[in-house]
């Protein structure tokens, strides 16, 4: 027996569309009249439509479907619209189908620039408000785990503490102090080569000085560290979570807050200003080698006008921020790694994230403190 193709006509009957279909309603024939089909759709939505199924000989999901897509139209009919003439086989498919719909939306296929930018604009907005209260939350968590360990000093982990204390501290003392001892050569001879053409070469210690001692010094061992350890806590932390690890580690009855968090935290913040103190010492050493190699300052000089010119005042005011910038990036590092999802995609995510959220913080935590300082003539 032949088999009739898809087929269907438009009539209108007292205002309202109809639609009679006929013929084999299969996948194989569909093709030829969906074109037509979703032409009509368009042209017919919020309209009242009767689609007749009596001629429609078989049947199967992809007809069916097609069927129901036609009759919703992307908006649902109104009580005049219907289905008629579907046999018992037919009218269950029909009806089995109609709850598998996927809706129906449809965006515009040049949007409006400006629009979009503003949606974009909104979404990133509500995204950085969104983070940065999960950010205090965690902050909180930290706090109140600190305030009961102290409470409890046998939950310690001292072993766990003292382990980070050599991996993101100790272990960074090298390149830290090799970037230091650059930087205040580097500062050293720009400014000698400046000071000079005044004939005042001779400033250049109290430049070494006050740049090393308050900001360059504390500022690079907190960004050099924000770039290393940081990211490796979130590195390890995000690893363990794609593990399910710290899951386990809670069915044990484990706090992660008080075994992974804290002592990394602890560590840094114990860490950060001896790296610092050793940042700055290396950092006017710099100073003062180049200044003895290019404008013939000699040692002696040099550390006779430190202690003469530089007051105490310029290292403690660098070294007031250290434990500050420690606990921002321990706290982003270890946040950013509870936060993986389980993927390695998720994993690389959080990993950049740590470094630029806690680079961020760390300059606006370097600017207020030197607002601050600047108000109370520090």
């Amino acid at each position: 027996m032949a088999e009739s193709a898809a087929h269907f006509d438009i009539d209108v009957d007292g205002g309202v569309l109809k639609l009679v279909a006929s013929g084999d309603w299969r996948a194989r024939f569909l093709k030829q009249i969906d074109n037509r089909l979703r032409d009509f759709a368009d042209d017919s939505v919020g309209r009242d439509l009767v689609i007749d199924v009596s001629g429609v000989e078989r049947l199967d999901t992809a007809g069916a479907m097609v069927l129901q897509r036609t009759f919703f139209a992307c908006t649902q009919r109104t009580e005049n619209s219907r289905i008629i003439g579907a046999n018992d086989a037919h009218g269950a498919l029909l009806a089995q189908v109609e709850n598998h719909l996927a809706p129906c939306h449809v965006s515009p296929v040049h949007p409006n620039a400006f629009m979009e930018m503003l949606r974009r604009l909104g979404v990133g907005t509500m995204d950085a408000i969104n983070a940065m209260l999960e950010l205090m939350s965690f902050i909180g968590q930290t706090l109140f785990t600190a305030w009961r360990v102290l409470t409890r000093p046998s939950h310690f982990r001292w072993t766990s503490t003292v382990h980070h204390m050599e991996e993101a501290g100790l272990n960074a003392i090298p390149i830290i102090g090799l970037m230091s001892f650059l930087i205040g050569a580097v500062v050293a001879f720009m400014g000698a080569k400046i000071l000079r053409l005044f004939n005042a070469d001779i400033f250049t210690v109290e430049l070494v000085g006050i740049a090393v001692l308050r900001e360059f010094g504390v500022l690079l061992t907190a960004i050099l560290i924000a770039g290393r350890s940081g990211s490796a806590f979130t590195a390890q932390i995000g690893s363990m979570k794609i593990r399910e690890e710290i899951d386990a580690m809670r069915v044990l009855g484990i706090d992660p807050m008080e075994a992974l968090v804290l002592p990394r935290v602890v560590a840094l913040v114990i860490m950060l200003p001896a790296i610092a103190f050793i940042a700055a010492v290396l950092g006017v050493t710099g100073g003062a080698l180049v200044a003895a190699g290019a404008m013939d300052i000699s040692l002696a000089l040099f550390a006779a006008r430190f202690q003469e010119t530089i007051i105490i005042n310029h290292f403690w005011a660098g070294l007031i921020k250290a434990p500050f910038f420690a606990f921002v990036i321990g706290v982003i590092g270890c946040f950013q790694g509870m936060e993986v999802e389980g993927s390695s995609e998720s994993l690389g995510q959080r990993t950049t994230l740590s470094v630029v959220q806690s680079l961020f913080l760390v300059i606006v935590i370097d600017a207020f403190f030197a607002m601050f300082y600047l108000e109370i003539d520090f």
